[in-house]
């Protein structure tokens, strides 16, 4: 028997959809207060030390909390050549918008305290800002742009043709989106905030962190009422073949109201997915307004596993649909790689994330402690 066999193509797939899944949510968990944090940055912080001791308290994980947004990309890549195609083509101004705003962030980490100017300073808290709120508004927009299908269409040869702009993605039903993931990230963010720093820029983290966990459960059911009420989804009409070759074009699919929720009348324990959601970011507001201190932050977490497990559960087996040729629509069944590439990424994976989960835990481990003004003063040669 050749070892690859061993797993079957349909089993692979999903197990693959899975892990995308969990790349995805492990880089909203790590690098998504990151991001929330420097959306907030302008708010918490009005003392150049106090926005020193925001920025020092992501200054030592940043940096590795990206390795799960490279994971992600690399495993569209290799898992599902047709998504990396369309959504890297179709999305190109997003993606570079959001790859400026990443690129700032680095930048203004290591040049911000270069220079005791006050405007300088000034200058790159505002690019902090930009590459917190840019790449967490734009992800959010992507997702919802993703849920109502987007323009493309495959020809008989295969080929892909992308027929949208970029000022079509900023639709009201995705910038609904956009909002409901800068609340949620900067909510995640003002959980780190309070629980890795102490006084005035805690106390703000707290109140601004309550504020947008408000916002997450509001703007989180709002999408839910506008999805069922104002946004087709798709449905997959003819027969399914689970180990089928991967071309879309062999199935037919159509768009219906109310078609995202299918899944949840079939299967209702994936009802789970979006309970964890709001509940999760109810307790995270509940516990902050308590003045708790690890509970928001794990709360929030689980909202945004949660609210990115809905998206997930919401839409299976579509990982891409098409507004402009519904039978285009990508799915796990008919978009991924060979059976031969699946597995022996597979096997990688479980070789290697252990690793990369175990240093991740030992760094945090090692680097844990709350920041305070002392830790970033000047004689602090390793704080920014």
């Amino acid at each position: 028997m050749i070892l690859h066999q061993l797993i079957d193509y349909e089993t692979l797939r999903i197990i693959w959809w899975l892990l995308l899944g969990v790349l995805l949510i492990n880089f909203a968990v790590t690098d998504g207060f990151d991001l929330g944090i420097g959306t907030l940055l302008p708010f918490v912080a009005k003392t150049d030390t106090e926005r020193r001791i925001a920025i020092n308290a992501i200054g030592a994980t940043w940096e590795g909390n990206q390795v799960w947004l490279i994971l992600g990309g690399g495993a569209i890549f290799a898992a599902w050549p047709p998504l990396y195609a369309v959504s890297f083509s179709g999305f190109y101004l997003a993606m570079f918008a959001v790859l400026f705003a990443l690129i700032l962030r680095p930048v203004a980490f290591k040049y911000r305290s270069k220079r005791e100017s006050a405007r300088w300073k000034a200058g790159w808290d505002w690019a902090l800002f930009i590459g917190g709120f840019v790449p967490s508004l734009i992800f959010g927009v992507a997702v919802g742009n993703v849920l109502q299908g987007v323009p493309f269409r495959f020809a008989d040869d295969m080929r892909i043709y992308y027929e949208g702009s970029f000022f079509e993605l900023l639709n009201p039903y995705a910038l609904l989106c956009g909002l409901l993931s800068v609340a949620m990230l900067a909510m995640h963010g003002a959980a780190w905030l309070q629980l890795k720093t102490d006084g005035v820029v805690a106390d703000r983290a707290r109140r601004y962190g309550s504020l947008a966990a408000l916002a997450t459960i509001v703007l989180f059911a709002l999408g839910g009422v506008a999805l069922w009420y104002g946004v087709e989804g798709y449905h997959i009409t003819s027969e399914i073949n689970p180990a089928g070759p991967s071309n879309p074009l062999l199935k037919t699919v159509d768009r219906a109201p109310g078609a995202w929720f299918a899944n949840y009348v079939s299967h209702p324990w994936m009802m789970i997915a979006p309970i964890l959601g709001l509940l999760g970011a109810i307790a995270a507001l509940l516990s902050m307004l308590a003045r708790r201190e690890v509970a928001p932050l794990l709360f929030s977490k689980l909202a945004l596993f949660g609210i990115i497990s809905t998206v997930g559960v919401s839409m299976f087996p579509f990982i891409l649909p098409s507004s402009l040729d519904p039978r285009s629509s990508l799915t796990v069944w008919d978009a991924s790689s060979s059976h031969m590439t699946l597995f022996i990424m597979l096997v990688v994976a479980v070789l290697f994330l252990p690793i990369i989960l175990l240093y991740t835990a030992w760094v945090y481990r090692v680097l844990w402690g709350k920041i305070d003004a002392g830790a970033v003063s000047d004689k602090s040669h390793h704080a920014y």
